[in-house]
């Protein structure tokens, strides 16, 4: 006979996290995030007892920082749950309540209390002059405020918010809270100076003359004047971009798999090139080329005459160089959304007598509509934020990245006209945002569901894929061009002036020797090219992860202020990177989170630009991903956190892979957050090559960019393999028996969806 289980005398999951919080709170370092993480020497700095190592628990011992000790009594508060059931309001309750105080009193002390005493003066007033001050966090404290945090998301659940969803409410607190932090928090602090005059003052009639100047707005282009107001130029341009890399994205996965084409591994390899390569990289390439000085000009002019013009130089250049960067953003939102429509309802179009092209336009084509609106939205939005290029080739076609960039780091340092022209840039894309929800609609792009699908997609019509083959054949070829430009100009000694061959860039810049402690790495670019690599593992991953999660959360969840919630994580993807610098910069740079000069600063800043594209992948996936199949993992016993792990990630493996991929790569090929962000310590490669560029050392920075080239192609196809594709049971082309999608249901209760490996 089995023995009846007895219930647990306290929540597993509070059990987690109060011992979690009371860890933080009584082991581990509360202050000095610079010697606390990534390192273990503080274990040997008179640990516990040393004020600078100690965890919270001795320093209130010791009479310091007694600030601290209301949060150890109240992580102890949830001792009180002993022997009561979840389902007692109680219960809820009284989560709420520690969660809500904790976080309450961890933020008051941590933003009350700065480096000389209190922050403001009505804490001084009241308490009086306080006679310490405040440093960084550090392992204990993010320990305790995390504690805190999920405590009270636990006790939501309790009450039942969300279906009483622990997983769920977990995880949108932890969304939520990391946005605030890292997002709204550094940006706001941003914008806040955008009243702020010259003389250190608010005034409202300033900003709104800046606002709505003529160097915003104007519109002289239109009447014989030379040039339109920044921002109709950044709209402008970033419209044609977001049209034009949507199309081209298209194109690529419609050959890929709509064309029995036979390279297509080869042509996924071309088509990501670009996305791989420093932005100015390509754009120093273009004016190598197209410049006045260009070869192609050259040779344009001696073989018709003509005299060579400075045409690259503004929005055809700019148009060139974005739409080469940004087309494999659009193909690797696209690819996945391509192969996910259903073959079975174009075999259903063809049945009832439609023809090949009839089927793509009527069927195929409105069921990408969420991957063409995505695709459109991260062009358009990439186009904004862009600074790299508009740098190189902008010339006169002044936009609104740059003008920040200009406004921050220039002779005027004006941080209120740079707040406002990041808010005249948000305004731009939220509006696209909002544009892209109105097309889509409320319908239903549903295709991949519980049931078997054995259908082939068709080959598209004869006419249209001999438009589809030339267009990205000519792509394909002018990006060809431009790749073979950088490599050869890596192994030139000076571009211009002495094409001779040298090996001399990639020795001063890679060089390996030994000493008598084993390998030497002598050459001036290691440093940089270890700690950007050791930064984009990191970031990668957490990226991925961080958008996935919260793609899960807007498709399949329903709570309040979702929107508000979607428009939170697009919020970082609409600043432009010199602004998100500066920002993380002015936040993190004092106490109570100080990580200025670390590497921790450049991850979280990795993180939060980059996250929108898992996003955005994410929801372009799982609305083809029919809620059934969510639905029947939950009635088998499964829960959520079991159902997305193994039902709803096997099927998002193309967005897994967009995410992985374009986070690694931004993390290895940022310029404009990391020029702000960068220290002796942690210097990035971007930051380097800009240096080289700065001295005249071209051939040094395009050796250097093609080393990264090449690593990048490696760590993405590591990442293929590593990821795999997704099987959802149908056959291929060349393979005509039916296969099916095999759900088999462990011990947990979830389906697991298997293949693909």
């Amino acid at each position: 006979m089995r023995a009846k289980r007895t219930a647990p005398a306290l929540h597993p999951t509070v059990v987690l996290w109060t011992a979690v919080g009371l860890a933080g709170y009584c082991l581990l370092p509360w202050y000095g995030l610079n010697r606390n993480f990534f390192t273990f020497s503080w274990l040997f700095d008179g640990w516990p007892l040393s004020g600078n190592v100690a965890p919270a628990l001795f320093l209130v011992l010791q009479g310091e920082k007694l600030w601290l000790a209301p949060l150890g009594a109240l992580l102890l508060a949830p001792l009180l749950l002993w022997r009561r059931k979840k389902q007692e309001p109680f219960f809820g309750a009284l989560l709420i309540a520690v969660g809500a105080a904790g976080l309450a009193w961890f933020l008051l002390q941590g933003f009350g209390i700065g480096l000389r005493g209190f922050q403001w003066q009505w804490l001084t007033a009241m308490f009086g002059e306080l006679g310490d001050r405040q440093f960084g966090m550090g392992w204990g404290a993010v320990l305790v405020g995390g504690a805190f945090l999920f405590l009270l998301t636990l006790g939501f659940a309790a009450r039942g918010a969300v279906g009483g969803d622990e997983f769920v409410v977990g995880s949108i607190g932890f969304v939520v809270a990391v946005v605030a932090l890292f997002i709204f928090m550094p940006i706001l602090q941003m914008f806040s100076s955008a009243l702020v005059t010259q003389d250190g003052d608010y005034s409202l009639s300033i900003f709104l003359q800046k606002l709505f100047s003529d160097r915003l707005w104007g519109l002289a282009c239109l009447s014989g004047g030379q040039r339109c107001g920044v921002a109709w130029n950044s709209l402008f341009l970033a419209v044609l971009v977001g049209i034009v890399t949507t199309g081209l994205g298209l194109v690529f996965a419609l050959m890929v798999t709509r064309t029995g084409f036979r390279y297509a591994a080869l042509l996924r390899a071309l088509t990501v090139l670009p996305i791989i390569t420093p932005p100015f990289v390509i754009g120093l390439a273009i004016i190598l080329l197209f410049g006045l000085s260009g070869i192609v000009t050259q040779g344009f002019s001696e073989l018709f005459g003509v005299q060579p013009t400075r045409w690259v130089y503004g929005l055809p250049g700019l148009v060139i160089a974005q739409v080469l960067a940004f087309t494999p953003i659009a193909f690797l939102v696209m690819i996945g959304v391509v192969e996910g429509v259903s073959p079975s309802m174009e075999e259903a179009a063809q049945t009832l007598r439609a023809n090949r092209w009839q089927t793509f336009v009527t069927v195929s084509l409105p069921l990408m509509r969420p991957g063409l609106a995505n695709a459109f939205l991260l062009g358009f939005i990439e186009s904004m934020a862009d600074f790299g290029n508009p740098l190189v080739l902008g010339g006169n076609f002044d936009v609104l990245s740059t003008e920040i960039f200009f406004a921050i780091v220039g002779a005027q340092y004006d941080q209120a006209q740079a707040a406002i022209l990041a808010l005249v840039l948000l305004f731009f894309t939220l509006g696209a945002f909002y544009a892209q929800r109105f097309w889509l609609g409320k319908k239903s792009y549903t295709t991949v569901s519980g049931k078997g699908d054995a259908g082939v997609h068709p080959q598209l019509p004869a006419t249209f894929r001999k438009v589809v083959y030339a267009v990205a054949g000519l792509w394909t070829l002018f990006t060809l061009f431009i790749y073979v430009t950088i490599f050869y100009g890596s192994f030139v000694k000076l571009w211009g002036v002495d094409f001779s061959l040298t090996f001399d860039h990639y020795v001063k810049s890679f060089a390996i020797g030994w000493n008598e402690f084993g390998i030497h790495w002598r050459g001036a670019a290691w440093s940089s090219f270890w700690t950007t690599m050791q930064i984009a593992l990191i970031s990668a991953p957490l990226t991925a992860g961080i958008g996935l999660i919260t793609a899960y959360l807007l498709v399949r969840q329903n709570f309040a202020a979702k929107d508000a919630f979607e428009f939170g994580t697009m919020l970082s993807f609409a600043i432009p990177g010199t602004v998100i610098g500066v920002s993380y910069v002015i936040a993190f740079n004092v106490p109570p989170i100080e990580l200025t000069g670390t590497g921790i600063i450049l991850v979280l800043s990795f993180i939060f630009r980059n996250m929108p594209v898992g996003v955005r992948a994410g929801v372009a996936s799982m609305s083809q991903i029919d809620r059934s199949l969510d639905e029947s993992s939950l009635t088998l016993g499964a829960n959520s956190w079991q159902t997305f792990r193994k039902v709803v990630l096997p099927l998002l493996r193309p967005a897994i892979l967009a995410a992985l991929v374009y986070s690694f790569v931004r993390a290895m090929t940022a310029i404009s957050a990391v020029i702000f962000l960068v220290s002796a310590q942690y210097d990035m490669s971007t930051s380097y090559i800009v240096g080289r560029v700065e001295n005249n050392e071209y051939g040094i920075a395009i050796a250097y960019s093609a080393v990264l080239i090449a690593v990048m192609l490696l760590v993405i196809g590591l990442m293929q393999l590593a990821v795999g594709s997704r099987n959802i049971g149908r056959r291929g082309s060349g393979d005509l028996s039916q296969s099916r999608t095999n759900v088999s249901l462990p011990q947990g209760g979830a389906p697991v969806i298997s293949g693909g490996g």
